[in-house]
């Protein structure tokens, strides 16, 4: 593996700085694999589409999800993550992962559109169990029941979590996702589901809110951006005592992926509830209310 002269000072620092010595092995070896991911992946975050016929990128996300899963002390996590020199290598593999899972989905739903039993098609992708977890965990955060309405800002090209809201928990479904493309994959994967009817898809982005019916719950999902100006236009304009919901990365390693952590809520919106996650779910759910 080649190191660059800044991976080499973040080596270097990790083996002989205030770490204690049965530490360092362990802190070295995570480092170097975060420098090895990174130099995986940091051709191709500016690329609009990621072509892998090797599989290669594929590997390396798996290897990612590997490493956040680790069950890592906080001690650890905060010497490997608190690093100014590993900042832009955080950048590239947070910014590869949201790109790629969204290549992901969109590869799910061309087969799912494909397919003669979509739905098995549709249980068979690999992270369904992750959407099934985290939908049971936002019926319970916000008190969802059957007929309620969730509006899903960032719902990609597989809508995943309204798939599982709306097909198990009763609940009627909106998304809203700002890529034309995207949108119109979703679309064409609910209709072969047979879910058009429960859940409508609006190409657009947080600008569009507040609807004209107000949703029951809504969800700003973990990949959607820009954070601040999402969450500032939702305390500037949505009604007193709207639930929302969002999905953040705060333990461990998943840390690395956040793109949440230098910035504060804005004042209206206050937090309720925060349920941790449990595996095989990376996200730590946060429930917020608009006050007065």
């Amino acid at each position: 593996m080649s190191i660059d002269c800044d991976y080499g000072e973040v080596l270097k620092l990790d083996a002989t700085g205030p770490l204690a010595p049965a530490r360092m092995p362990f802190i070295r070896k995570i480092t170097e694999e975060i420098v090895a991911i990174h130099h995986s992946i940091k051709d191709f975050v500016d690329r609009e589409i990621y072509q892998d016929p090797s599989g290669h990128l594929k590997a390396v996300f798996r290897q990612l999800d590997d490493l956040i899963a680790l069950d890592i002390d906080d001690r650890s996590a905060e010497d490997i993550l608190s690093n100014s020199r590993f900042n832009s290598a955080f950048d590239a593999i947070s910014t590869f992962r949201s790109q790629y899972t969204a290549e992901l989905e969109a590869e799910q739903a061309e087969s799912i559109l494909k397919s003669r039993d979509p739905w098995k098609t549709l249980t068979d992708f690999t992270y369904l169990p992750n959407y099934i977890q985290l939908a049971q965990t936002e019926c319970q955060g916000a008190g969802l029941k059957p007929g309620d309405t969730v509006l899903f800002l960032g719902s990609g090209p597989l809508p995943l979590t309204l798939i599982v809201l709306c097909h198990q928990h009763g609940l009627n479904g909106i998304g809203i996702e700002q890529y034309p493309e995207r949108a119109e994959l979703s679309m064409r994967v609910l209709e072969k589901l047979g879910l058009s009817s429960q859940i409508r898809i609006i190409s657009g982005n947080h600008l569009m809110l507040p609807l004209e019916e107000m949703p029951d719950l809504i969800m700003v999902a973990a990949l959607a951006e820009p954070k601040k100006e999402i969450f500032d236009h939702l305390a500037s304009v949505l009604p007193a005592g709207t639930k929302i919901s969002h999905r953040i990365y705060e333990k461990g390693l998943r840390q690395m992926l956040d793109t949440f952590y230098h910035y504060e809520l804005p004042e209206r919106l206050r937090e309720y509830l925060r349920i941790p996650p449990e595996p095989p779910v990376n996200n730590t759910s946060v429930f917020l209310t608009v006050a007065d």
